[in-house]
């Protein structure tokens, strides 16, 4: 996989003003952690948590609007020129990774196949 530059990776307003609401309680620090896993019904999925785990020397970090996205170096290998978006309809509301990468995309939307 190549290397990202930090424009490899983009957060809408919508998910970082979402992030920032849900981090507005929490300790100081706390951030929204994207990894990618194997297992999933396509092959990879997504993995979205909330933690106040300091970004180590190699994990990509992007702050925008008050909120924070740290994903771990080889993560980041599979969501080249992706966008982190937050998605709300009438039956639910979703953070959603817009990947042009993946080849498969599950219906749920959290697993797919590069």
């Amino acid at each position: 996989m190549e290397a990202l530059q930090k424009s490899s990776f983009s957060v809408t307003d919508s998910a970082a003003a979402r992030i920032a609401e849900i981090t507005c309680g929490e300790p100081e620090g706390t951030v929204l952690r994207i990894s990618v896993l194997g297992g999933g019904c396509s092959g990879f999925q997504y993995k979205f948590d909330f933690n106040n785990t300091p970004p180590g020397d190699t994990d990509f970090v992007i702050t925008q609007n008050g909120a924070t996205v740290v994903i771990d170096d080889l993560s980041i290998s599979y969501m080249n020129n992706s966008t982190l978006d937050y998605v709300e309809t009438l039956g639910s509301s979703e953070f959603e990774i817009r990947n042009p990468n993946a080849t498969v995309k599950c219906g749920c939307g959290n697993s797919f196949s590069v």
